[in-house]
C-alpha cells in the first residue's frame, strides 16, 4: 500500500509540477519528510536522501513535460539557456548548502519557503510586468486570439535571477519553478503557458546538474525513486495537456491553499521534533 502511495505522490507531483512549470519537488519533498512520522518504509528519511531523490524525479519530469510543451511549440529555448547559465551553479551552490542541515532546521525552514511560495502565488496577478528596456533580449509570441505579444529581459538580471532560483532547487530539491515562473511573468512579460514551457525545460537540465552531485554525494535512494518515477513521468505529460485546455486560475488557487497547509504542517513538525 504505501508503495501504490509513492506512485501516486509521482503522479500527483508530476501533474501539477508540469501544469503550473513547478517541476512536481514542492510535492514529493514534503510529502516525504510528512510520511517519514508514519510510514515504515519511509522512517528515518533525512532531508539530503527526500531532495537527491526529489531531484532525480524531476529530471523525469522535466523531460516528459518538455517534449510534451515542444510538440505543442511553446518553449523559448534561447531564453530557457540562458536561465540554465545562472541556474546550473545555483543547483550546485545549493547541494553544498544541503549537505550538513538538520532534519529540524530543514523543516522549518522548508516550511517558511512554501508558505512564502503561496504568497507568491497569490499577488502574482496584481503585478505588473516591467517595461521592456531597449538593450535586453526581446521576444514576441502570437496567443491564441492572434494577438502579438512581446517579452523581454535582460540578461544579466535574468541570470542573477535563475542563480538564487537554482541554488533554492538544490538546498529543497523543489526544481525552482515555483519561483522562475511568477518571475518570467511578472518581471520579464513571458506569456504564462510560455513561461511554464520554458520553466520545465530549464528545470529538466538543472535538476540533472542538480542529482549527479547528489548521487555523488549517496543522497538518492532508489527504491524510493522507482515508486515515483512512472507516476512523474505521465504525471508530467498529463500536466502538459491540462495546461493547453485550462485556465490556471483555479488550479492556482486550490494550490495555494495546499501549500500553506503543508508548509504550516512542515514547521509545526520541525518545532515537536
Amino acid at each position: 500500500m504505501e508503495w501504490v502511495l509513492l506512485v501516486v505522490i509521482g503522479l500527483i507531483a508530476g501533474t501539477l509540477g508540469s501544469l503550473m512549470g513547478l517541476g512536481g519537488g514542492i510535492i514529493i519533498v514534503p510529502a516525504l519528510m510528512v510520511l517519514s512520522s508514519y510510514t515504515v518504509i519511509l522512517m528515518g528519511i533525512t532531508p539530503q536522501v527526500a531532495v537527491g531523490t526529489s531531484l532525480v524525479i524531476m529530471i523525469f519530469t522535466g523531460l516528459s513535460s518538455t517534449l510534451a510543451y515542444i510538440k505543442q511549440q511553446k518553449v523559448d529555448y534561447k531564453s530557457g539557456a540562458i536561465f540554465f547559465a545562472g541556474s546550473g551553479p545555483g543547483a550546485l551552490f545549493g547541494v553544498w548548502l544541503n549537505r550538513d542541515i538538520e532534519v529540524q532546521s530543514f523543516l522549518i525552514y522548508f516550511g517558511i519557503f512554501i508558505i512564502f511560495v503561496s504568497f507568491v502565488l497569490m499577488i502574482r496577478k496584481y503585478l505588473k510586468p516591467l517595461k521592456l528596456r531597449p538593450k535586453g533580449i526581446r521576444r514576441s509570441y502570437v496567443n491564441d486570439e492572434g494577438i502579438t505579444i512581446e517579452y523581454g529581459f535582460q540578461p544579466a538580471l535574468a541570470i542573477m535571477i535563475a542563480f538564487f532560483v537554482g541554488m533554492f532547487s538544490g538546498l529543497f530539491g523543489i526544481g525552482g519553478g515555483s519561483l522562475m515562473v511568477p518571475a518570467m511573468i511578472l518581471l520579464f512579460g513571458f506569456p504564462a503557458h510560455t513561461a511554464v514551457a520554458t520553466s520545465m525545460f530549464m528545470i529538466f537540465l538543472s535538476a540533472i546538474v542538480s542529482s549527479i552531485s547528489h548521487i555523488s554525494l549517496g543522497n538518492v535512494n532508489w527504491l524510493y525513486a522507482l515508486a515515483l518515477i512512472p507516476g512523474a513521468w505521465f504525471g508530467g505529460k498529463l500536466g502538459a495537456t491540462i495546461n493547453q485546455r485550462l485556465k490556471s486560475d483555479t488550479v492556482v488557487n486550490i494550490l495555494r491553499i495546499f501549500l500553506i497547509i503543508i508548509g504550516i504542517r512542515l514547521i509545526w513538525q520541525g518545532i515537536a521534533g
